[in-house]
């Protein structure tokens, strides 16, 4: 009886880390807000860490995520995930005066939030995502940017 039972515990087990994840690693582009490079590594068959480095308001951002993955809908190899993150900003505003005051360079430090969907090709190394990725700086240009979203497409392996 103790055979079978840890025979079925370990079957689920073995399905269930089958599904939650369909590569270990992706490097690739992300066309969005903002703009620029995204690796993307899992520590565990659900959780991972993305680094993402952008380019935005005449300068650039580091981030870096923790992020939960799950399995959408029942459709092989279409995940969706969210995850919290923190980021250092260096933006020069230039002589624009739309945010910020004109011909001013920023250092920010803030926090991210990420809520996306991914889907890998079974076929080709290829994974595409779509995201939401709201960020709340806490020092230099202070304020909550919601507008942060993006497509990217990754080669994984």
């Amino acid at each position: 009886m103790k055979k079978l039972i840890l025979t079925i515990i370990f079957t689920i087990t073995i399905i269930t880390v089958s599904t939650a994840q369909d590569y270990k690693t992706g490097i690739g582009l992300r066309a969005g807000y903002p703009a620029g490079l995204t690796v993307k590594h899992f520590i565990s068959n659900k959780t991972a860490l993305e680094g993402i480095f952008a380019t935005r308001w005449r300068g650039f951002i580091i981030t870096g995520l923790f992020e939960s993955s799950k399995q959408l809908a029942d459709v092989d190899n279409l995940n969706w995930y969210w995850g919290l993150g923190a980021h250092i900003g260096f933006w020069n505003n230039g002589n624009y005066s739309y945010w910020g005051e004109s011909g001013t360079s920023y250092t920010v430090i803030g926090l991210d939030g990420i809520l996306g969907i991914e889907y890998n090709f079974e076929d080709i190394p290829i994974n595409l995502s779509l995201d939401w990725k709201p960020a709340f700086n806490i020092s230099g240009y202070t304020g909550f940017w919601g507008d942060g979203g993006a497509f990217s497409i990754r080669y994984i392996f």
